[in-house]
């Protein structure tokens, strides 16, 4: 079943959610037409290649061309005129930086992958649940709704500035005409009466100033109440739901609303900037004893250049992390001299802006990295599709300086995996008589110089992010802090959705637990340390916990993932567990399970019946990368064969836990057909007998765990039914190569 299909069969309340990150971006009719399609190209990996991003988006045009051909002739004006809208779009909009539309749909089907993991759990995550709280919803429309009350606010005091604008003219015409007058006609009774004309006018004015002015105090007020309570709150859960979203958490949205908030602010400071202006040309004009604008005017520019100030170093943001186009699912693990891209924004948008500031991008002080390639680049609005004003660097990398004894520095695994380094970013806004510099900093990163050493270095980026909302703690793992054990298990559920599309169920998620902590745990109160996560070997391993999670991560990602799609792999299951679970089962039935012993290991056991009615259990050797890259798992399943005392060969997996035959479970990930419906004369080369290779494994009377020969024994189909035929067990006995399982 494609992913869009399961998309499709949920829940109203997760529709919605589906539904909210589907715009004009990416029109959801296009997910709908395409899924197959979609789903079947890799736009992580286009995300961060132009020329693969070039190439899909061409192929992209061509399945929407396909689709209006196709709707032509059924005549569905409706999907043809839609089509036609979307084949605009993507052509206009995507085609100078192709790369945007990959990034907007690996979002949109990791977000799919994280809902469908979300649907499948008992109750949603403490962390999930924080980011979307009513009452930050709520917040969010609030500011949006004040922020529109200000501007109109500020439209209205321009109208009264005019007003006082109109009147001061008046005012200076019939005052001019009276100093005109020759000295007698200025003591008619006429010009008295137009004294006191005048003076009422005078009176009227300083009403108006006064009025002006007080309105002009009362918007900074607003404006200044506003930045400093909701809005800096808004950003900085934008900025706390951009850390959960690095670490495999929901997309966070919401920036663009952001942008439009802090974009008309800065408008109407501005235009509070000019209103002010006005009013100082205004008293060159004319002044008069308790004029209230030179006295006020001074303090209310002095706090709208402050406000100006703030906003705009508030608005510099890091839009993407940095991350390496070869891992765009582990963001800020950077490796040295590799190239990686990071993306900022200033969210102000004023047309005055465009390519006129320049951003310079450095790494911190400690002299231990330099930044190589090119690293001062222009922000400008037609890179983006949505054009805001940001700026992309794409050709940065970081390189290790030598010490002054010509070697680099400490490159063990631990010191460099738990180092901390930031890259920074500055640049400097001149508009309107204004100098701003404005400075901004990535999340914490870790430099490593081998990829050997990602894991570990991953380790750390998620302990960070999911340990402290502080953006710039670089000595963090000095003493890091303990982590709650739901949340981190929430987040290692996020690392499976995100990464293999698929995350973890409760039993799932409880399996881990155990083997965190060694105990049955409540989940809310027990705090998880930093060294048992990630620096403590497991109880009798050789490894640590992190190490084996991120073994299976690989595993599933190179060698199981349709299965584990599916949900046919129980995976994290104790041998303890599975005995439970499979002991009144009809003999035969299997599950799979990930090996706790080996890294990157998966297995399988199922339930069969001696003789004399007692249960037994069978596991099999675990495959690891190696024999998987052989043959696919699938096939094993299907081709696997155990060889019982004076019994023929037989495959023993007859149903996948808790019922499902096999065959159905796992008849679509087949390679080919079976291989006892091949023959001799079928395929290979001329001359020669085509082989197969078939997983035989051997059980004495006396084991209970069956023996493992090479797994991988190659074998031509004919030759096996001929063995069958023709030979005893115990003469096949011989052609395989046996050893001990030991689980």
């Amino acid at each position: 079943m494609s992913q869009w299909s399961q998309v499709q069969q949920l829940e109203i309340k997760f529709l919605e959610q589906v539904d909210q990150f589907y715009d004009d971006n990416f029109p959801m009719e296009i997910r709908h037409l395409l899924a197959q399609w979609i789903e079947s190209q890799d736009w992580e990996a286009a995300a961060n290649n132009e020329a693969m991003a070039m190439i899909l988006l061409q192929n992209l045009i061509i399945q929407v061309d396909e689709q209006l051909e196709r709707v032509s002739q059924e005549k569905n004006l409706l999907l043809i005129h839609n089509l036609k809208r979307v084949r605009k779009l993507l052509q206009g909009k995507y085609h100078g930086n192709p790369m945007h539309i990959a990034v907007i749909i690996s979002n949109c089907l990791r977000e799919e992958r994280r809902i469908l993991a979300a649907a499948s759990m008992p109750v949603q995550g403490p962390l999930e649940k924080s980011l979307q709280n009513s009452v930050v919803s709520e917040r969010q429309r609030n500011v949006e709704h004040k922020v529109s009350a200000i501007k109109n606010s500020a439209q209205m005091t321009d109208q009264d500035v005019k007003y006082l604008e109109d009147l001061q003219e008046e005012f200076d015409f019939r005052y001019k005409t009276i100093q005109s007058l020759e000295q007698n006609d200025k003591n008619s009774a006429l010009i008295k009466q137009e004294m006191l004309v005048l003076q009422a006018m005078l009176n009227t004015l300083d009403y108006k100033r006064k009025e002006v002015l007080s309105k002009i105090g009362r918007v900074i007020h607003e404006i200044d109440m506003l930045m400093s309570n909701m809005l800096t709150e808004e950003l900085l859960d934008w900025k706390r739901r951009q850390q959960i979203a690095c670490i495999g958490g929901p997309l966070h949205g919401g920036l663009d609303q952001l942008q439009n908030c802090f974009t008309l602010l800065a408008e109407s400071l501005f235009q509070v900037r000019r209103q002010l202006e006005k009013l100082d040309e205004l008293l060159t004009r004319l002044t008069y004893d308790g004029d209230p604008i030179p006295v006020q005017r001074p303090q209310l520019l002095e706090k709208v250049n402050l406000l100006l100030y703030n906003l705009f170093r508030n608005s510099f943001v890091v839009e993407r992390q940095p991350c390496m186009p070869t891992h765009p699912q582990r963001p800020m693990v950077l490796k040295t001299l590799i190239q990686f891209t990071v993306k900022l924004r200033l969210l102000i948008k004023l047309p005055e802006l465009n390519y006129q500031i320049r951003v310079k991008a450095t790494i911190d002080n400690n002299r231990r990295f330099v930044l190589c390639g090119t690293h001062v680049k222009a922000m400008n609005m037609d890179e983006s599709a949505n054009g805001s004003l940001s700026v992309e660097f794409r050709h940065l990398q970081p390189k290790e300086m030598k010490t002054s004894a010509g070697s680099k520095g400490n490159e063990g695994p631990h010191m460099v995996t738990e180092e901390l380094h930031s890259i920074s970013f500055e640049t400097q806004v001149c508009l309107y008589g204004l100098t701003i510099n404005l400075e901004t900093s990535s999340l914490p990163v870790v430099m490593i110089s081998n990829v050997s050493q990602l894991p570990n270095a991953w380790a750390s980026i998620i302990w960070y992010n999911l340990s402290t909302n502080d953006p710039q703690n670089l000595s963090f793992f000095n003493n890091p802090p303990a982590a709650t054990l739901s949340q981190l298990l929430e987040v290692l559920s996020w690392q499976f959705s995100s990464y293999v599309g698929r995350g973890l169920n409760s039993e799932q998620l409880n399996m881990l637990a155990e083997k965190l902590t060694g105990q049955q745990v409540s989940y809310n109160d027990y705090q998880l340390s930093w060294a048992k996560f990630c620096k403590e070997h497991l109880p009798g391993k050789s490894f640590t916990f992190w190490v084996w999670l991120e073994a299976i991560l690989d595993l599933i990602k190179k060698h199981i993932l349709p299965l584990w799609i599916d949900g046919y792999v129980m995976g994290f299951v104790s041998k303890e567990k599975e005995r439970i679970l499979l002991k009144d089962k009809t003999p035969g039935t299997f599950l799979l399970r990930f090996s706790e012993s080996n890294l990157g290991g998966i297995t399988f056991t199922w339930v069969d019946q001696l003789e004399n009615g007692d249960v037994t259990f069978h596991s099999v050797e675990p495959y690891n990368k190696g024999r998987l890259s052989a043959l696919p798992f699938a096939d094993i399943l299907r081709d696997y064969k155990v060889i019982m005392a004076d019994n023929v060969p037989e495959n023993p997996l007859k149903y996948l836990y808790p019922d499902i035959p096999k065959d159905k479970a796992f008849g679509k990930h087949y390679s080919c057909q079976p291989n006892e419906a091949s023959k001799p004369s079928d395929g290979g080369v001329k001359g020669y007998v085509p082989s197969v290779f078939i997983p035989v494994s051997k059980i004495l009377n006396d084991s209970i765990e069956p023996h493992s020969p090479s797994d991988l024994l190659p074998m031509s189909p004919s030759v096996y039914a001929v063995l069958r035929e023709h030979l005893s067990p115990t003469a096949i006995e011989t052609a395989v190569s046996c050893k001990t399982f030991q689980s």
